[in-house]
């Protein structure tokens, strides 16, 4: 499987190859030393972004189960409104019949 790396880490894995350069050492062993030190930094890369996906997988399960979790205790709020709705009815009823009871006897 050939390995297609920007060039941009072509020329940083270069630049390693050229500082830890040995004296002596011929250009074509320091490409090879670039072309390994390449290779190690390919396979980061690629470690850094499983890693990444890993972490984006787990933080969507996370919030997959918060809005479970949420979408439970919604479910329970309806039956508390309906119960809501019937109050200020029940107080309107009581305030009329006091209104009209004070009325009636005075």
């Amino acid at each position: 499987m050939a390995q297609h790396n920007s060039n941009q880490t072509k020329d940083e894995a270069m630049k390693v190859a050229k500082s830890i350069q040995k004296p002596g050492q011929t250009k074509e062993q320091t490409k090879l030393v670039a072309q390994g030190i390449e290779k190690g930094i390919a396979e980061y890369k690629k470690q850094q972004k499983a890693k990444a996906r890993d972490r984006d997988k787990q933080r969507k399960q996370e919030l997959k189960a918060k809005a479970a979790a949420a979408a439970d205790t919604v479910v329970d709020e309806p039956s508390s409104k309906a119960n809501n709705a019937l109050l200020p009815w029940l107080l309107l009823g009581l305030s009329w019949s006091g209104f009209a009871g004070y009325y009636f006897l005075a």
